[in-house]
């Protein structure tokens, strides 16, 4: 080992991934306890309405059934809401509640001994509903003859405020040229491999909960507060994860009964979600309409951007609320310059499962909008649509930015990473008669939420910090024990890279603990938004250089020479030039924790902890091109190539990060052409979700950029929601470059062979060109 950083920037090999490709690792279907029983959790079949009888005295009676929950046993269980609206009239939903506002809402849940005698008794509750009318569509939940879904607010609309300048309608009536249009980005489902699930164990007045969580103390805290519990006596244990993408940085309603279950039974109670129960019981998200306007000067410079949002919350506000379309608000300028940027953002609530976080977090619904206006814009005014957004971008030397949304701009170069994919991004010359175009798209993307001052501003009810504790023991092996969780995005070996590089030890010497509330210091909202390894790994950095300062010292006093004149290499700190003169990293660190031969008023032991509040977001950024082949006669679009030039501040492990864009770059691609959760008129979800597969995404080439962010100690930005961010306004221009003639109608995802077919239908019918 030497002083040079070997590791920052090495492509190590995710230490993970030994333990999961031998089938070593524990998910939560793995943990198995003495007498632990089984539940299953009863849905509505209606979307709207309430329960006007309820029989369950034959399932409490059936073979092996231990517990029925009904809504009256739950009465005081309920989940917070975090994030909150302006207006916003509850800051809470219950987890069991007889009026029915969704498909799949939870109305009992069923113990027994078995699994299959839980779901057979479940087949026995009687009961009978007085059905409302469904409300579907947010457009259509806030019109003046909608049902109510709380009748008391008068209203489905949840809030209505402005973000921005309020100036926008001045600005666009006086420009030379606007783009006006509508679009929409469909309601996505996360669908991870491994759905959701949970066991819960209550003893000696302490509920051990094992979850596959992106958030252990942020569910801890839920359970306590949901179930009257004191904080001390929840603790969650992190499983490992099958894919979360945030839909498992929560505690769930149903997640919460169960809880509930083992407490009332005094044994470990476990469930694990159907596939089936998947689109109706995990938040889905995107589904906001946008009402998008740019202008453009007579030479094609940016104006004004506004956008009228319209999300929909389904049948609550959820753990989230309307953060999702906020972000889109405050993200709606992207990497262009405009006089004034302004959004009206409007929420209201329909009868469908409620929506929450999911890869991308606002960002790829306000990328569509954006993206596609600004092709719109070029194509109208015959302009090459990659010179117009070269024309109106942020340049390097105007960094740090301040946008008209608030948002200020770290580091980076934009300008630079769509030159480089332009050069990159190639169509297919056209052999078979398809149509085939390329396709742009760029997006800056806020990373490492925080600080946590700004999100109590923000109306969100949590903190923004992360803490790291660094140990050397007596062998000197390193320790880290940090609040973030593992969820297959390599966080534990990002983690043991920067704390090897910078105490000095070989990577095999540092061992991470994450996941478990119990043995891990407290974070406020976990792996989410982009920030476990740029908030959790800045309080890494800031603690490792610290404990790597405290060895330095001992050996300065031990060898009686100044701590400039030292350096540690090969698991000694040893005087420079000359190597007899050393201690070895284990005889440091059984002085320290002996208390031998130590600095005048240094205490025993090697441990350092910091906790690190950002001072801002960092600020990622990428652009994406696709290129697409379209069959006319079917509609039918194949992604023949597709490219990302990213920036996500230095790269800790290079190789992590494209596997984090390739995998966000196929769920991107399925959002853009086949993923959509659909409800038919009276509230019924689509049992059809297709999902891509291999043969849907193609080589996906990825080019990674390094520009250091000032905001975090070791300069890393967000990379785990850049790839998801850019693919469907990416894919949606290069299928309106290949069909210039109905370029104006490509409003909406997904472009499924039939939406493009029918547009294409459309258009020979109206004869337009």
């Amino acid at each position: 080992m030497s002083d040079g950083h070997p590791y920052v920037g090495a492509r190590a090999p995710r230490r993970e991934d030994s333990r999961l490709l031998a089938g070593r690792g524990r998910f939560v279907g793995d943990v198995r306890l003495p007498g632990m029983v089984h539940a299953v959790v009863v849905r509505s079949p209606i979307a709207h309405g309430r329960v006007t009888r309820r029989s369950v005295e034959a399932a409490r009676a059936a073979d092996g059934v231990l517990d029925v929950i009904t809504a009256e046993d739950a009465a005081t269980v309920r989940l917070p809401c975090v994030s909150l609206a302006p207006g916003q009239r509850e800051s809470s939903y219950p987890a069991l509640d007889e009026v029915i506002r969704y498909a799949g809402q939870p109305l009992a849940v069923v113990v027994a001994r078995t699994a299959e005698a839980a779901h057979d008794a479940a087949g026995l509750i009687g009961l009978t509903f007085e059905e409302s009318p469904a409300v579907i569509g947010v457009e259509t939940a806030i019109g003046s003859d909608a049902p109510l879904l709380y009748p008391g607010w008068g209203t489905n609309l949840v809030t209505d405020f402005a973000v921005g300048d309020t100036d926008c309608e001045e600005a666009i009536a006086g420009a030379a040229h606007v783009v006006d249009m509508t679009f929409r980005l469909g309601r996505a489902a996360p669908s991870p491999v491994e759905p959701r699930g949970i066991v819960a164990a209550y003893a000696e007045e302490e509920l051990t909960i094992w979850a596959a969580a992106q958030a252990p103390h942020h569910v801890r805290d839920h359970a306590a507060e949901a179930l009257g519990l004191p904080h001390h006596r929840v603790r969650v244990i992190g499983c490992d994860v099958g894919g979360g993408f945030g839909a498992k940085e929560h505690l769930y309603p149903d997640e919460a009964l169960v809880c509930l279950a083992a407490i009332r039974l005094g044994r470990p109670v476990t469930w694990t979600e159907s596939r089936s129960d998947h689109l109706v019981a995990t938040l889905p998200a995107r589904d906001a309409v946008h009402r998008g306007r740019l202008a453009l000067d007579a030479d094609g410079r940016f104006v004004a951007l506004h956008c009228d949002i319209l999300g929909d919350l389904g049948a609550h506000p959820s753990n989230v609320g309307i953060a999702p379309m906020a972000v889109s608000a405050i993200m709606l300028p992207g990497p262009y310059r405009f006089d004034r940027v302004g959004a009206r953002l409007r929420a209201a609530v329909t009868t469908t499962t409620p929506t929450g976080s999911y890869r991308g977090f606002g960002q790829p619904e306000v990328t569509w909008t954006r993206e596609r206006l600004i092709d719109e814009a070029a194509r109208r005014l015959g302009l090459d649509p990659v010179e117009v957004r070269l024309r109106n971008m942020i340049g390097p030397e105007e960094l740090p930015y301040a946008t008209r949304t608030w948002q200020s701009y770290d580091s980076g170069d934009y300008p630079g990473a769509l030159r480089t994919l332009r050069d990159l991004a190639r169509a297919e010359p056209s052999r078979d008669g398809r149509r085939r175009g390329v396709g742009f798209s760029c997006h800056v993307e806020a990373t490492g939420m925080g600080p946590s001052m700004g999100m109590k501003a923000a109306g969100q009810a949590a903190g923004g910090f992360e803490t790291a504790i660094v140990r050397m023991d007596l062998d000197a092996s390193v320790v880290v024990h940090a609040g973030v969780a593992g969820m297959g995005q390599g966080i534990e070996t990002t983690l043991a890279q920067l704390a090897a590089d910078a105490v000095g030890v070989p990577l095999d010497r540092v061992h991470v603990v994450l996941g478990d509330t119990s043995a891990t210091p407290y974070s406020p909202v976990g792996s989410i938004a982009s920030r476990s390894l740029v908030v959790g790994g800045g309080a890494l950095n800031r603690a490792a250089d610290l404990l790597r300062d405290r060895i330095v010292a001992i050996a300065a006093h031990q060898l009686e020479v100044a701590p400039d004149d030292l350096e540690i290499m090969d698991g000694a700190v040893r005087v420079k030039g000359d190597p007899a003169a050393h201690r070895t990293l284990r005889e440091i660190a059984t002085s320290a924790w002996r208390g031998w031969d130590l600095p005048e008023g240094m205490a025993p032991g090697l441990e350092e902890r910091v906790t690190h509040d950002p001072s801002a977001y960092t600020y990622a950024y990428g652009a994406h091109a696709a290129a697409v082949a379209v069959d006319e006669e079917t509609g039918a679009v194949e992604v023949e190539g597709y490219w990302v030039v990213g920036d996500s501040g230095v790269l800790v492990n290079p190789a992590i990060v494209e596997g984090q864009l390739r995998g966000g770059v196929a769920q991107g691609i399925g959002m853009a052409l086949t993923e959509e959760v659909v409800y038919s008129p009276d509230g019924q979800p689509s049992a059809d979700y297709l999902l891509p597969t291999v043969r849907e995404i193609p080589e996906i080439v990825v080019v990674l950029m390094e520009t250091p962010s000032p905001i975090t100690p070791g300069g890393m930005k967000g990379a785990g929601e850049a790839g998801t961010i850019g693919p469907p306004a990416a894919v949606g221009n290069a299928v309106a470059a290949a069909l210039p003639e109905i370029a104006g109608r490509i409003t909406a995802t997904p472009l499924t062979p039939q939406a493009v077919w029918s547009l294409l239908d459309a258009d020979g019918e109206s004869g337009e060109v």
